[in-house]
């Protein structure tokens, strides 16, 4: 047990960033499955949404450096890289083909 006055206070700052760091990666852990399984279930519009929550959770704990900032990064681009597949039910496709054939008759 702490000796000093300043050696209980910091017993006791322990115990609360370890509370509090241990809630947001569990977080962050909880995140993560909710973007897998909307991933899973092919539900483009959830697994953005999924997505851009975990992503902002991700950013927020590598700026207090909770975790590694190249963890993050990795994180963020196997994310995009997952979503970049998936087609959204609102998306319409884009007449580009219509917009050149009507310039090359000009």
């Amino acid at each position: 047990m702490a000796n000093t006055k300043s050696a209980l206070k910091n017993a006791r700052k322990n115990t609360t960033r370890y509370e509090r760091n241990r809630a947001v990666k569990s977080k962050l852990k909880t995140l993560e499955k909710k973007f897998q399984s909307s991933l899973e279930s092919k539900d483009g519009d959830q697994a953005r949404e999924s997505a851009r929550m975990f992503i902002s959770a991700l950013d927020k704990a590598a700026k207090t450096s909770l975790v590694h900032r190249n963890k993050v990064a990795r994180k963020k681009a196997s994310l995009t890289k997952a979503i970049g597949g998936m087609k959204s039910s609102k998306e319409t496709p884009k007449p580009a083909a219509k917009e050149e054939s009507s310039e090359e008759s000009e």
